[in-house]
């Protein structure tokens, strides 16, 4: 158990860095880290905890939590949680003081200009992450590809493409 709650640290503290700009740009390393490479949980196992912590009031990385309680009850999620939210936290804390100081310079724009297509960068991994995980095939990709073009285009709802989405694939795939 004490084994399992270290591997928690050493996997899910540096990866507290990169959640930053929200946790969804770490879900591919969550799932690579839980699924493939420790086998905390299983692949189905992972998909029903990222529902869940989509589904849950506050942070998403939520998903952290939920991985190190299915792995070592109580003591993992304790011990998870700590590590995906401290780092970050101590992080931020400071950096906020020294962005704050320096507001407004070229460097600081120049480096708010270039995070903005790494962090959509990050997001769509995630996406394709958690399509290829749900094993939903070229119906998948497809409903993404639309509800992606739809939202970009269009003041449609997210979740009227949702509900549309789950009803496709209720008509479409076979039972």
């Amino acid at each position: 158990m004490l084994e399992i709650l270290i591997q928690f640290i050493r996997v899910f503290a540096p990866l507290s860095f990169l959640t930053i700009g929200g946790g969804q740009s770490i879900i591919p390393a969550i799932h690579q880290q839980s699924v493939v490479v420790h086998q905390w949980i299983s692949n189905t196992e992972f998909l029903d905890m990222f529902a869940l912590s989509r589904l849950a009031p506050g942070p998403k990385t939520l998903l952290v939590t939920l991985v190190g309680w299915q792995a070592a009850g109580l003591a993992g999620a304790l011990v998870a949680s700590f590590a995906i939210f401290v780092p970050s936290a101590v992080l931020v804390y400071y950096l906020a003081k020294l962005w704050a100081r320096y507001e407004g310079r070229p460097f600081i724009q120049a480096i708010e200009r270039g995070l903005v297509p790494v962090a959509a960068g990050m997001i769509l991994a995630a996406t394709g992450t958690i399509l290829r995980a749900a094993e939903g095939g070229a119906w998948a990709w497809g409903v993404a590809a639309a509800s992606t073009i739809a939202l970009l285009y269009t003041r449609i709802s997210p979740f009227l493409l949702l509900g549309l989405g789950g009803l496709l694939f209720v008509l479409v795939q076979p039972a």
